[in-house]
């Protein structure tokens, strides 16, 4: 888009008063939004976020970024904005993804800081006048792995037994997510939205979506990621220290200790459910053809929660007879 680059150059040079400096294009995201790195002639640098309207709207971005950053959070500072334009002008948190560093060794610490920043979201962030992460919300997310997953993108016509299933498996994840203790939610709170920074880590980034919801979501987000995975009994340790520090912190009462493992497994399959969804969506709207990589590993949680609770066992069943045959 060569007329968005010559408004964005003329918005760094004439409103944000920034000379000598050069510009270079950054690997995007999901969304229609496009990033730049924008060198200073004093060597430091920027991040030009170019989010077109009427596509992407910024007012959602600097909203909950002032929430967050008032929180205590890592996310990127905001130096400039012109949000009729669709421009902002960001600290640059560098390049290094969580998921680039993620290993046996590194994890300990990393995940460590990472729990610390969603305690502090949940705690501290002011949720005033955030949507809620309701039923209707809830349901449209599920339904994305009946329509985008099963029908468009596999071909399936599901019978009157399979849709049934479905119905009955969704009103089941509503309700698991609904009786949840209710916080700030990010909703992508995974190894590809946190960079490694040098101090106050994680940054915290595409956090835009966010929503008052239940606690265990980003918790999921965080350790049942969609882009690497752990061992089920480590994930399972992170999840009750987590716990624990939630009850510490007041976010939950101590009443709820036993509920948390079933409402943290169970909300990762509704997670999980809806990602399918949208990854098939991401190839066949969208053309992102690399997202369907990453279905196998969402559908396999699916199926290691269908070990652990017998009402699963139907989901179970349909996954392995109709959905992995058709995804080769």
């Amino acid at each position: 888009m060569p007329e968005r680059l010559s408004q964005l150059n003329n918005w760094l040079s004439n409103d944000c008063g920034i000379n000598g400096y050069s510009i270079r294009p950054l690997f995007g995201d999901a969304s229609f939004r496009r990033y730049f790195r924008v060198s200073l002639a004093d060597g430091a640098t920027r991040i030009a976020m170019d989010a077109p309207p009427p596509r992407e709207d910024c007012h959602p971005f600097v909203d909950i970024s002032k929430r967050l950053e008032a929180a205590g959070v890592h996310v990127p500072h905001i130096h400039a904005e012109d949000l009729q334009q669709g421009f902002l002008l960001l600290e640059d948190l560098g390049d290094t993804l969580y998921l680039e560093k993620l290993n046996k060794e590194t994890a300990p610490r990393l995940y460590g800081d990472a729990l610390g920043a969603l305690s502090a979201m949940q705690a501290c962030t002011k949720t005033d006048d955030l949507p809620h992460y309701d039923e209707a919300l809830l349901r449209m997310e599920l339904e994305l792995f009946r329509e985008w997953l099963c029908q468009k993108h596999l071909g399936l016509t599901l019978t009157d037994d399979e849709s049934r299933m479905l119905d009955q498996l969704f009103a089941l994840l509503i309700d698991n997510a609904l009786q949840q203790p209710q916080h700030f939610v990010h909703r992508d709170y995974h190894s590809r939205n946190l960079m490694l920074v040098a101090t106050h880590g994680p940054g915290v980034i595409d956090f835009q979506d966010a929503v008052i919801g239940p606690i265990t979501y980003d918790l999921v987000s965080l350790l049942k990621d969609a882009y690497i995975r752990w061992p089920l009994e480590q994930v399972d340790n992170w999840a009750e220290g987590y716990c624990e520090l939630a009850i510490q912190s007041g976010l939950m009462p101590q009443e709820d200790e036993t509920k948390f493992q079933r409402w943290f497994d169970l909300m990762g399959v509704q997670r999980h459910i809806k990602v399918a969804g949208i990854f098939a969506r991401l190839y066949r709207r969208d053309g992102k053809e690399g997202y369907l990589d990453d279905i196998p590993l969402v559908l396999e949680y699916i199926m290691e929660m269908v070990e652990r609770y017998p009402e699963l066992t139907a989901l179970g069943v349909f996954i392995n007879n109709r959905v992995k045959p058709h995804l080769s």
